[in-house]
């Protein structure tokens, strides 16, 4: 993880309007859906069958949270925002899975990792919106979300805490057995 992806609850200050709030936590939801969803077609296209399906388990459950947001906010009109505008400090949002932590050897326990990893992102990110907002309403908004995404951390490290020892499917490997073809 960047520094920058560290420092992304601390730029959470800039968000001053609930519309701006809703932006950022529906573009949250969608974002760590979209990577999901292509990280378990990269573990399918690897043959790694059981952390496709956990990845697009979260998916599933990302977009969920996604339309819940859209519901709640009907009618609302929300600013449109730039990708570089957002208030988490790098092209990625605090909730999406980092691309290069992931290896296509990866057990459940690793997946789970990674997983919790974007869950406290995203939870640090809504509850330092709680810390600085004026606006009472937008601190209640922050509060749902930060309760959601400790709701969610917790659930995280529930499942991690079920696995034993060794969970049985692919180990993770110091040394990839199959390394890219590299011009010598």
């Amino acid at each position: 993880m960047t520094d920058d992806r560290k420092d992304a609850a601390a730029l959470a200050a800039g968000i001053e309007t609930v519309p701006e709030l809703l932006a950022h936590a529906l573009r949250i939801e969608e974002d760590a859906e979209e990577r999901y969803l292509a990280l378990a077609d990269q573990m399918e296209t690897h043959h790694n069958a059981a952390i496709a399906r956990l990845f697009r388990w979260f998916a599933g459950h990302e977009a969920e949270h996604a339309r819940e947001i859209r519901e709640r906010m009907a009618g609302m009109a929300l600013p449109e925002i730039k990708p570089w505008d957002f208030h988490w400090g790098d092209a990625e949002s605090p909730e999406s899975v980092d691309f290069t932590a992931v290896r296509y050897t990866m057990d459940t326990r690793a997946a789970l990792g990674l997983a919790l990893e974007a869950e406290a992102r995203a939870l640090a990110f809504f509850q330092r919106i709680v810390e600085v907002a004026r606006d009472p309403e937008m601190r209640r908004w922050a509060e749902e979300f930060a309760a959601e995404e400790a709701e969610h951390v917790r659930l995280v490290r529930a499942e991690i805490a079920k696995l034993p020892p060794d969970d049985g499917q692919a180990v993770e490997r110091a040394e990839d057995p199959d390394p890219p073809n590299e011009p010598l």
